[in-house]
């Protein structure tokens, strides 16, 4: 026969089981929600950026046989400057670009807008996409690299 005080025992650890499966079952319905809460209300558009800027040059990214990369103003077809040797921020910025355009669909031969915005911060926005980096994030001395692309 059991006795009085095992039988509460047994009770209680039943409570905890439940009341720790309760828990996780509502924790992950919340999160479900969250996720479908994101889901459903759609990217986030950046159409703002462009009517908040002080200057926008929209630029032309070529790849040279020897390795360079030739940069165009893509209004008057002039040459902008001519990125030499491994270039690692600038071929990773626009690696990054370029390939949710090719994932979307849409040619590598569109240009780039370059945004200077207040405060010295830049972005980079393919308007094909609507992707848009903020050159800022990565420092001074590669949001240099960009900064004499706007003279």
């Amino acid at each position: 026969m059991k006795t009085p005080e095992a039988t509460d025992w047994k009770t209680n650890q039943e409570r905890r089981t439940l009341s720790t499966g309760l828990g996780f079952v509502l924790f992950l319905m919340a999160c479900l929600a969250l996720v479908a809460w994101i889901r459903w209300s759609g990217p986030v558009q950046h159409d703002d950026i462009t009517a908040r800027a002080e200057q926008i040059r929209t630029l032309r990214f070529v790849d040279q046989a020897d390795g360079s990369i030739q940069v165009i103003d893509a209004t008057t077809g002039a040459d902008v400057h001519n990125f030499q040797g491994e270039q690692g921020f600038v071929r990773g910025t626009l690696r990054a670009l370029v390939r949710d355009r090719r994932l979307q669909g849409f040619g590598a031969d569109q240009p780039f807008e370059l945004i200077a915005h207040d405060a010295g911060r830049l972005s980079l926005r393919d308007p094909a996409t609507g992707s848009t980096i903020a050159l800022e994030s990565f420092g001074s001395k590669n949001i240099g690299v960009f900064a004499r692309l706007m003279r």
